[in-house]
């Protein structure tokens, strides 16, 4: 059953059950998204797409809040954009967004400062290279859990990546942070296809990016399967 609600001063026409991220877009009303992926379920952890709905005190997680008849929503009011500025910054602070496009965008468009919170300690972890299909940089996740969901329920049933640790600790880990071979994954890539920042990477890109060309690729692998061969001597 549709009904009427108003987006920006504009009145505009919903369906029961639609969130207000997807009548907002159905109707050309930019809302920015980071932790939302249209393959993977809603949670809000990041709330960077908060909007405002009059007479509600907190702002709300458009890809969530269900539209309602005669709601009154503003996303792009000086509230919403301080609050997506301040996240941004904080992300910024503390994670390394160099492969996060996106993200890179979004901070000039909210006219967000890195610099901030100087206070902040930035994620040192060192990269998880355990595997031959892709690596893993966790000092570029934003804990955004589009591959824990898609490794689960959402995809692929593997759970093979879950949250560990808590507060500045929380990272993606396996279970006992055992290395992925003696996991249950099974190499889809559809973690790597849903990361928004670069944090998980196909090897062989990563190995590109790191030697510069592909006779370097060529080289690290064959000092790969060769140190391989070693071990089993």
């Amino acid at each position: 059953m549709a009904f009427s609600l108003w987006i920006d001063g504009e009145e505009v026409e919903a369906e029961e059950g639609q969130t207000l991220l997807e009548v907002a877009r159905a109707h050309g009303k930019e809302v920015p998204v980071i932790c939302y992926h249209p393959a993977t379920t809603a949670n809000a952890l990041c709330r960077i797409c908060v909007v405002e709905v009059e007479r509600q005190r907190l702002l709300q997680p458009a890809c969530i809040v269900r539209a309602a008849p005669g709601m009154k929503v503003s996303t792009q009011s000086e509230r919403v954009r301080r609050a997506r500025r301040t996240i941004l910054e904080m992300l910024a602070s503390t994670v390394d967004l160099s492969d996060a496009p996106e993200i890179q965008a979004m901070l000039e468009t909210y006219q967000a400062d890195p610099e901030r919170f100087p206070e902040a300690h930035p994620r040192h972890v060192p990269i998880k290279d355990d595997n031959p299909v892709y690596i893993r940089d966790y000092a570029k996740c934003i804990l955004c859990w589009r591959c824990v969901q898609v490794c689960a329920e959402d995809a692929q049933y593997t759970y093979a990546i879950n949250f560990s640790g808590r507060g500045y600790e929380t990272q993606i880990a396996t279970f006992y942070d055992h290395p992925l071979p003696e996991t249950t994954c099974v190499f889809c890539g559809q973690c790597i296809g849903v990361c928004p920042t670069g944090a998980l990477k196909p090897k062989l890109e990563f190995l590109l990016e790191t030697t510069g060309s592909p006779e370097g690729v060529l080289e690290q692998l064959a000092a790969h399967w060769s140190q391989r061969r070693r071990r089993r001597a």
